[in-house]
């Protein structure tokens, strides 16, 4: 623009002034020189102090033009609903051009016939172009031109190869809705069989009407949704799911690695034969042809050893009596005598998912492991190195001894036994003889997978975690919306996100699921960590750390007649933070959303600076899923 001015006005010197003889009699009379010089040195310097301003002008129109052009294609790329339609679609169109109008106002430095054109690309994205004329002012007194100013933008969800971990919270209260508050909704345990290929029975809390994990539900489509209509054809993406309450069910997933990452045997809290003990009164007979000795001989049990499988079994014995000189045959009936306490069994076959027998009842039961695992040896502490974690908060700890070996988690044979010390007890139970009948809090000599402990929550076992890997919108309708997908049991934050970082570690034991595609940079890693509640650790529980009062893995405060304990709730908070920390030190970024339940210290320093949201409602949960897809995706514009 400069240089067309200058050559205009040398044109215009050449062609006025030195043809037209001005300065030529200006020469030959120099009488007032002075005055006239400076009055034809007045003409260049106001063409260039003309071209100057008119230049500084277009410069400033057009980088505001190109602000503006850039705001309608990035709030136009916001608003786009992904489809398969070669136009923009009229939200974003509108919210394009209303975003580029609020940042060029017509008239802006004289401008006129101001124009943006929002479009769709092939790639997906928002393009667009502006224009805008813009008068000469000074120069135009010289005959230029209004000026055509033309600028093109294109905006774009920019989405590195990234993998997503999902820890989602799924305990009893998310069958609630949040009208209910942190009162709860009593609702009633189902049971239903877990999808193949495990096939045991499985417990849930029948969910109400607009429940919490509906809305979950449908948020994760939805995040999935947004992320996929951001993917240009060269983008990988990767999901992963771990579902928690006091434990995660990673037993197959460990399994697939090395079945020697769990234990061939552990012990647990059970119950083991400890005689015979009378099951009612016996019935007598007088036999009058044995004589004393062959009385007394008079001994036999049935079964010879063990009992039928209703549990039952008989003594028969000879007392001789002196008065009538004649032998009584008393039949006992007899029920197993137990001795609750810790009992070692073979977990060899348990761990493969095979059907092994359970050596606490006297039915001829089997059992069949869930999958969900026991915490290899813990560390009881209330603060811990971030950078020198033990060998139960290691994400990247290969296991190689018993003490860094998971354990089966096996509530078949997981007895309550009501107090610290073995003891023995017999039960008031006929069917089968042994167990106890309460179906109270704590449920006293009965196994954790009795349906009234899976009803209180004392035990539970989730949907089995999904690893990382490319999966379609049907492979997480799927996981979603599978049976087993139920709310159940009680909150531990710490196990889903010391599993969370497990899957998720770049340097650890699933190292090779989160790997960098060929040819392509290591992907972006994050967290999606969704709780409906608070901690809720429990001494009486049997969960990941096995049962407290008893195991003390996680405390050294003694047996807890009451099952609860402020030092127990500390120190899985410090275990939680603990795990935040590593996955953080692992280049994991952290989204962290409590769904009716606020935002708590513990919840916000584990999130990543800024990544903490609080979602009062599904719908508030749906828009804070859609808010952190929208930052995974980084919004920005690419040309």
């Amino acid at each position: 623009m400069r240089r067309t001015v200058l050559e205009r006005f040398q044109r215009y010197l050449s062609g006025t002034l030195l043809k037209g003889g001005l300065l030529t009699r200006l020469r030959r009379n120099v009488a007032g020189n002075t005055l006239a010089m400076m009055a034809i040195a007045l003409i260049p310097l106001l063409f260039i102090a003309g071209s100057a301003v008119d230049t500084a002008r277009l410069y400033m129109v057009k980088n505001r033009l190109q602000q503006a052009c850039d705001a309608g294609a990035l709030a136009g790329r916001r608003f786009m609903v992904s489809s398969s339609s070669t136009t923009l679609d009229a939200a974003a169109t509108t919210q394009a051009n209303a975003f580029f109008s609020n940042n060029f106002k017509l008239g802006l430095f004289g401008t006129k016939a101001v124009t943006f054109t929002p479009s769709k690309t092939s790639e997906n994205q928002v393009a667009g172009t502006a224009t805008a004329t813009v008068p000469m002012t000074l120069t135009g007194m010289m005959g230029f031109r209004d000026q055509a100013l033309t600028v093109n933008c294109e905006a774009r969800y920019d989405v590195a190869d990234t993998d997503i971990m999902f820890v989602l919270d799924t305990t009893g209260s998310m069958a609630c809705t949040t009208a209910d508050g942190t009162a709860g909704c009593s609702q009633p345990v189902y049971s239903y069989v877990r999808p193949a290929p495990d096939g045991t029975t499985g417990y849930a809390v029948t969910e109400k009407s607009g429940s919490k994990i509906s809305g979950l539900r449908q948020a994760v489509l939805n995040f999935y949704d947004t992320l996929a209509a951001a993917v240009d054809p060269a983008t990988h993406l990767r999901y992963g799911f771990v579902t928690y309450t006091s434990t995660v069910n990673a037993g197959a997933a460990v399994v697939a690695l090395s079945p020697s990452y769990i234990v061939d045997s552990w012990t647990y809290n059970s119950r083991r034969p400890a005689g015979d003990a009378n099951n009612g009164n016996g019935t007598s007979s007088w036999d009058y042809s044995k004589n004393k000795n062959q009385c007394t001989a008079t001994s036999s049990r049935n079964p010879a050893s063990g009992f039928t499988t209703s549990g039952s079994a008989t003594l028969t014995y000879g007392t001789w009596s002196t008065n009538n000189n004649a032998c009584i045959i008393t039949v006992q009936p007899l029920k197993p005598n137990w001795a609750y306490e810790k009992v070692t069994f073979d977990t060899s076959q348990y761990k493969l998912f095979n059907a092994v027998p359970d050596l606490t009842k006297v039915t001829g039961a089997t059992s069949r492991w869930q999958g969900c695992l026991e915490e290899r040896n813990t560390t009881v502490s209330s603060s811990f190195d971030y950078s020198n974690l033990p060998a139960d908060l290691d994400p990247d700890l290969v296991p190689s001894t018993d003490a860094t070996r998971w354990r089966p988690m096996w509530p078949d044979v997981v007895y309550y036994r009501g107090g610290y010390s073995s003891l023995t007890y017999s039960g008031d139970s006929t069917n089968p003889y042994g167990d106890g009948t309460s179906t109270g809090t704590l449920d006293y000599y009965t196994a954790l997978n009795a349906y009234q402990n899976i009803a209180y929550g004392w035990v539970s076992c989730g949907k089995p975690v999904q690893r990382l890997k490319v999966m379609t919108r049907t492979d997480v309708s799927n996981y979603v919306n599978a049976p087993d997908f139920v709310p159940q049991g009680g909150t531990y934050h710490d196990t889903g996100m010391i599993w969370g970082t497990r899957l998720l570690s770049p340097t650890g034991l699933f190292a090779a699921d989160t790997s960098a595609w060929p040819g392509r940079n290591p992907p972006k890693r994050y967290i999606v960590f969704m709780t409906d509640g608070d901690m809720a650790p429990n001494m009486c529980l049997y969960g990941m750390y096995g049962i407290e009062n008893y195991d003390q893995r996680v405390t050294n405060v003694g047996y807890q007649s009451s099952c609860s304990s402020s030092t127990q709730l500390n120190n899985h908070y410090a275990r939680f933070l603990a795990a935040c920390a590593a996955a953080k030190a692992r280049n994991i970024s952290i989204f962290v959303v409590g769904f009716g339940q606020t935002l708590t210290t513990q919840l916000t320093q584990c999130a990543t600076p800024g990544q903490a949201f609080y979602a009062a409602d599904n719908t508030a949960l749906n828009a804070a899923f859609q808010t952190i897809a929208k930052r995974v995706a980084m919004l920005r514009v690419s040309k």
